[in-house]
Order: structure tokens, then sequence, then C-alpha cells
């Protein structure tokens, strides 16, 4: 059996932010066994643990949906840093990682402070456009809202990349925000037309510069309460839309309110008049352990090849 942690990500608070699965042990385990296990714990992602290929750096790491595996993701950088982190040191530290995860190399430095443990990681790849698009029109016809509540100042939707790829859409306000729906066939249609299988929703927020949500029903996550890849790749959209002054911005983000699971998420971004690098910063707390049977390998496969 393998051991396995599940923490709460982007919060503080038990209960709250975004359930992640940490998965321990994993070298032997082959891609299928690894998505067997995602799909049993049915959380947005699971994190496996595997040996680093390169003994400077802490782990190796892979990411999987419960139905595919994907290259990068937030929370579980933040959560199983965090785990990691925490079961190496006692009292207040500060501790420098190096995951390895299919996008590349992923510097994080987890620090805490009393009873908050926090992450922050830099990623891996700066966010760029796609070529892809993501019309007004298609936008809020995805969403059961009128063309009129997409886009506020200079916001437009857009499609932008950083590993992942998401379309972006502002909304005008935050009734629009909670009024947000996948919508059929609309929605389907814009998700092959724009390239995704996820949108990201924001509106200037109260508390906080942004409110966000994340629909990614295509992928097995019917709503997401954190997106740590979609905060970093949000840069893109905020100095398309001209919110980045040069030198380091930081910013505030909220997701997860319309689900009971709030969330907080830091983003600091250099700039000028391109990106130069983006980090993202989240606490998480401890929630439950335990052990989970070894899928059967399937016939004719061996574990997955390093």
């Amino acid at each position: 059996m393998l051991e396995f942690h599940t923490l709460d990500v982007f919060t503080d608070r038990a209960f709250s932010g975004n359930p992640l699965a940490v998965v321990l042990g994993a070298d032997d385990l082959s891609t299928e066994q690894m998505q067997t296990i995602a799909r049993e714990f049915n959380l947005s992602e699971t994190i496996f643990v595997q040996t680093a290929r390169n003994p400077n750096h802490t782990a190796r790491v892979r990411i999987l949906f419960p139905t595919a595996e994907i290259p990068f993701a937030g929370h579980p950088t933040i959560g199983c840093a965090i785990h990691l982190a925490t079961a190496r040191h006692s009292g207040d530290f500060t501790a420098h990682l190096v995951l390895e995860e299919e996008a590349g190399l992923v510097p994080v430095t987890v620090t805490r402070k009393g009873d908050v443990t926090e992450a922050e990681f830099t990623a891996p790849v700066t966010p760029h456009a796609t070529g892809f698009t993501a019309p007004a029109a298609m936008v809020a016809a995805s969403l059961g809202l009128p063309e009129a509540s997409i886009g506020f100042d200079a916001h437009r939707p857009n499609v932008w990349q950083g590993g992942p790829r998401f379309a972006y859409a502002p909304l005008k306000s935050l009734q629009d925000l909670a009024m947000a729906r996948p919508t059929e066939p609309h929605w389907s249609a814009l998700m092959a037309h724009a390239g995704v299988d996820s949108l990201y929703l924001y509106s200037r927020g109260e508390g906080c510069d942004f409110r966000a949500r994340l629909f990614s029903p295509t992928a097995g996550i019917p709503e997401d309460p954190a997106t740590g890849s979609a905060s970093a790749i949000l840069a893109a959209q905020l100095l398309d839309a001209g919110e980045l002054a040069p030198g380091t911005s930081h910013f505030t983000l909220r997701q997860g309110i319309e689900m009971g699971r709030h969330s907080t998420i830091q983003i600091s971004v250099d700039a000028g008049t391109t990106l130069q690098a983006v980090r993202v910063r989240g606490a998480a707390v401890a929630i439950s352990q335990g052990r989970i049977t070894i899928p059967h390998a399937p016939l004719g496969k061996g574990a997955n090849p390093a």
C-alpha cells in the first residue's frame, strides 16, 4: 500500500480552499495506476511524489486530473511542497525546494510562522499567447450571460498558455460572476474554438484585487475552488490589459467563494514591456492521512518508464 496525505490548499483554515491528495513513494507506479488512484480520490488534482532524477532536487512529481495527466498545476505544487517541507522541519522555518514537474523545474520556498505555513513558487513557463481567440459573443453564450457582461476597462477575453492553456473571461460585475454557468451547446463550441478545456472568469473584487471562478467540466472538474496555474497565467492577461506597471506588481485573488470553499491566492509579477517572472503564493493545512491500495497494473504493461 502507498502512504497518502490530503491538504486544503490556498487557505489557512481546514475545510476550505482546494483539496489535494499527495501520494508518496510513487516511483514504481505506471501512468495507468496513477490515473486509477486519481479517479479514486476524485479531486481536481492528485500529485504523485517520486525520487528526483537529479539528486540536488527535492522530488520528481507528476500531477493528474481525474481524467488525464497535466504538466504543471499550482495548488498541487503549493500543497506538495508544504507537505514535504513540514515533514522535515519543526517550529518556524524557511525551506527551499526544487520540484521536477513535467513542464520543467519549479523552485518553491516554504515558510512557517506560528500556525501558518505558506509556499511560493516561480512559474516554470512564462505565460504567452496561443494564437487562439475567445470572442466575447461566444464567451457570453457559453456562460449563459448577455454579451454586455463580458469585459471591463481594457480587459477583453483571450487565450493564454504557460504549460497549461486557459481561456480568460473578464466579467463586468460580481453579480455576473455569480450568475455564470457553463451552458451547452455553446460551452463545447467555445472550448473547441479556443483549443482549451477550461475557462477562467474574473471580475474586480471586494477586499481583494480580483474575484475568480474556473470551470473545467471536460477535464472532470465542474468548478475548481482555487487554480494556481491559471492565476499565474493571468499575469499575461493583466499585462495585455495594462494592469502591470514596470517592475514588480502584487495582486490578491479570491476564488471558490460561490462554492463555499474560500481561497486566497497571491501573485507577484515582474514585468516591463514583457513578462519576466510570475510567482504564486498560498497557504495550506493538513487534513488527513492514510494508506491506499496499489491498483493492479494493466495486462502487458509494467511500470511507467523514467
